[in-house]
């Protein structure tokens, strides 16, 4: 999958960037090379391999130190909301971004 400078044109103005010319190209050129980099690990053969809870157990046996999941702090949302410029029943009002 490569980019076209129309999608990049198209990502920026959803992003609310304004890329110069030479920032443009530049860009495209690293995207691309990020999905090169993502197609070349999707060619990756992985049937039959179930994935590692973490990296290190392939080495070495580890117990992940887990707490648990328990209330640890009161709640003060009213309090954190205050300085919010606009709240509605416990949301933060924020401006419509997506066209």
């Amino acid at each position: 999958m490569a980019l076209t400078p129309q999608d990049l044109d198209r990502i920026a103005n959803l992003a609310r960037l304004e890329l110069q010319p030479s920032e443009s190209e530049h860009m495209l050129t690293q995207l691309n090379g990020f999905f090169d980099i993502v197609e070349q690990m999707r060619a990756v053969d992985t049937s039959g391999l179930e994935p590692l809870a973490h990296p290190v157990a392939v080495i070495q046996d580890i117990t992940l130190r887990l707490r648990a999941d328990a209330v640890s702090e009161p709640n003060q949302r009213d309090l954190n909301q205050q300085s919010a410029p606009a709240v509605e029943r416990g949301l933060f009002l924020v401006p419509k971004v997506i066209e």
